[in-house]
């Protein structure tokens, strides 16, 4: 269960670590349960088919922050790709001022 170990060490650089829930398969039979579960710890539950990791339950508002965390992540691997490639390079400051004037102005 290769994810349930990487997201206990991505949420433990957050602040803290955190244990991942894990529960066998026979209690998605109590669906209202893993619901309150996902929601009230704001984290996926791993679920286990032979002891072994066969699914991933999470509330709709974690897959959301979790996909949002992916876009922005995969953002900031292609600027800095880009820069290594010898990409344009701007001043922030010049280029946020001339922004504000075109859009805001």
């Amino acid at each position: 269960m290769r994810f349930a170990h990487d997201y206990a060490i991505i949420m433990g650089m957050k602040g803290g670590f955190i244990m991942p829930q894990i529960r066998p398969i026979t209690d998605l039979r109590n669906t209202t349960e893993i619901s309150v579960l996902c929601h009230a710890k704001r984290e996926p539950v791993f679920i286990t088919r032979n002891g072994y990791g066969d699914l991933v339950v999470m509330s709709m508002e974690t897959y959301e922050e979790l996909m949002e965390a992916a876009r922005t992540d995969a953002a900031i691997g292609e600027a800095e790709k880009e820069v290594e490639e010898g990409g344009l390079m701007m001043d922030a400051r010049s280029t946020l001022a001339s922004l504000r004037r075109k859009h805001f102005e």
